[in-house]
């Protein structure tokens, strides 16, 4: 697996405590298996289009959260700032897919 907005999303969450270890944040921030992140480093692989609009979507949940608050208002901005970015990567592993079969 190449680096990705993920890798991102796991290092922001871990060192919060948010996440224990990359297995958590498979199973509770991205619906899949323990084993998920593990699996598409050995692979080699992206992650999956699904995985991303998860977490983009729990990012965005906390954020707008978080930013309604003074006490975490800066984690809640980084928090949209990464749902952004899982947006991206969205749409850059779309055109990719939708580009190649052209």
């Amino acid at each position: 697996m190449s680096k990705t907005v993920l890798s991102d999303v796991y290092k922001l969450l871990h060192s919060i405590n948010a996440v224990r270890s990359e297995s958590e944040f498979s199973k509770d921030w991205l619906g899949r298996s323990e084993c998920y992140m593990r699996t598409l480093r050995f692979k080699c692989v992206q992650p999956s289009v699904g995985s991303i609009a998860i977490c983009a979507s729990k990012l965005q949940h906390y954020g707008q959260r978080m930013l309604a608050t003074t006490e975490h208002k800066q984690l809640g901005e980084r928090f949209v700032s990464l749902s952004n970015a899982c947006h991206q990567q969205i749409n850059t592993q779309s055109q990719q897919h939708w580009m190649a079969v052209l």
